[in-house]
């Protein structure tokens, strides 16, 4: 592929909103080149009206939790009783219909601007538990499933070993688990990295993982310098587990472990203790929230503004798919501080835009995403601001319209790899998504 050059009504630059820039993508899909105060498109130029942001970074995903919208809203009930119906959609994926559930998911998720999603997979073999002739057989549907949709993916391949504290796994979670860390790690060996796809780990929990096989999953990461996420005191059910069985929480578990680090993110991070937080802000150890269903299922609002001041990064993760909306999950993120502490202003509007992307992708593990700028990855997508919910402010203030006004349904384009994967608004790759999402959901709904 030859340079393309795109032109850029507005763009933030990390700091600040810059009218008038002109963008370079080279053969390589990074950004050759990016020039400010060019006032007109030059000839030839892919002319972006809006707001051009990076890609944005969705650090948690359970792509099949897609097929769970609404099912979950009737009526009341608990996190664990939320599980069961999770399970039930669990047992019908294939890896035929996980590739179009997913494909459709990821689809989703370029129409919201989503350039690069973190999937923290742990449905692994066939119902009770036999592997496929290919143990690798969904997350490879997984990867594909991302190409198709035009996205790159890092498959946070997750270890869940246990359905509790020294708990065989159940009949749902057998297909889950592959007996072993040991088992687990070489089968995730087998799985290769490639253009789109970068290959991680992940620990589901401190429930689901033994204690003495935690630091399997850990040393298979860091040999490879590979991102390692983990559920982390989600719920204080498992809190109190933790405490029971080994008389100390969760994080200082992972911590004995040598789980913690820089390339470790704690997704949900919600029930912490002082010394917790000291913990994961002193490790660098990342903190990934996902409001959106942290509020779904009731489960609380973390100490984000803690976490962060104590020095673990923030990223965003759209999680069970409530809702897929990163700048939603930005702005929530914000406003539940703001209901807590009923105090406002706890992050800037470029901080929250910085959250959605350059720490979510280096939470993912590309450090060279999340930026407008040479050498970076060509990923970035464009927000109107003439839409019903953006039109009026001033275009220099594009982050906090972004953040604060701004959903999924106003991105208008998004580039990866200086590909148009959705131009004004329709997937280039995937023509009908609706019908995509409808008939896969379907398939596996049973």
């Amino acid at each position: 592929m030859p340079v393309k050059t795109y032109w850029l009504e507005h763009a933030w630059l990390g700091t600040h909103v810059e009218p008038g820039v002109a963008l370079d993508a080279g053969a390589d899909g990074r950004i050759a080149a990016l020039r400010t105060g060019v006032e007109a498109p030059p000839p030839g130029a892919e002319v972006l009206r809006g707001l051009t942001v990076p890609g944005l970074a969705n650090a948690h995903s359970h792509a099949f939790h897609r097929a769970l919208r609404s099912l979950v809203q009737v009526g009341s009930g608990t996190f664990w009783t939320w599980r069961e119906f999770m399970y039930q959609v669990a047992q019908n994926l294939t890896p035929d219909t996980y590739f179009a559930l997913a494909r459709a998911v990821y689809a989703e998720m370029a129409l919201a601007g989503i350039t690069n999603v973190g999937e923290f997979h742990y449905v692994h073999h066939a119902p009770g538990g036999a592997p496929y002739a290919d143990p690798n057989a969904m997350g490879e549907a997984l990867i594909e499933a991302a190409a198709a949709a035009g996205i790159r993916i890092t498959l946070l391949d997750t270890a869940y070993l246990s359905s509790g504290f020294g708990e065989a796994p159940n009949r749902h979670q057998l297909r889950f688990s592959d007996g072993t860390a040991e088992a687990w790690a070489e089968r995730v060996s087998a799985l290769k990295p490639r253009g789109h796809a970068l290959i991680g780990a992940a620990i589901h929990s401190v429930r689901a993982v033994p204690a003495d096989q935690l630091a399997t999953v850990s040393r298979w990461a860091q040999e490879r310098r590979a991102p390692l996420h983990v559920h982390l005191s989600e719920q204080t059910a498992e809190n109190e587990a933790c405490q029971a069985a080994h008389g100390r929480t969760p994080t200082q578990l992972l911590a004995d472990h040598g789980v913690l680090g820089p390339r470790t993110t704690g997704v949900h991070n919600t029930h912490l203790t002082d010394g917790d937080i000291a913990l994961l802000g002193a490790t660098t150890t990342g903190t990934c929230m996902c409001p959106t269903t942290e509020r779904d299922l009731a489960d609380g609002i973390g100490p984000a503004g803690r976490l962060q001041h104590a020095g673990s990064p923030l990223s965003l993760g759209s999680d069970s798919h409530a809702v897929i909306d990163l700048l939603e999950e930005a702005r929530a993120m914000e406003l539940n501080e703001r209901l807590r502490s009923r105090t406002r202003g706890h992050w800037t509007a470029n901080s929250l835009l910085t959250a959605a992307t350059q720490d979510g992708h280096a939470a993912l593990g590309l450090a060279d995403a999340g930026r407008l700028e040479a050498g970076a990855l060509a990923d970035f997508t464009t927000i109107a601001l003439d839409s019903v919910r953006t039109a009026g402010p001033l275009p220099r203030l594009g982050a906090e319209t972004a953040v604060f006004a701004a959903t999924a349904a106003d991105v208008r384009h998004t580039v990866v790899g200086g590909r148009h994967v959705v131009r004004d608004g329709s997937h280039t790759l995937v023509p009908d998504v609706p019908s995509a999402l409808s008939e896969s959901i379907a398939a596996v709904r049973g």
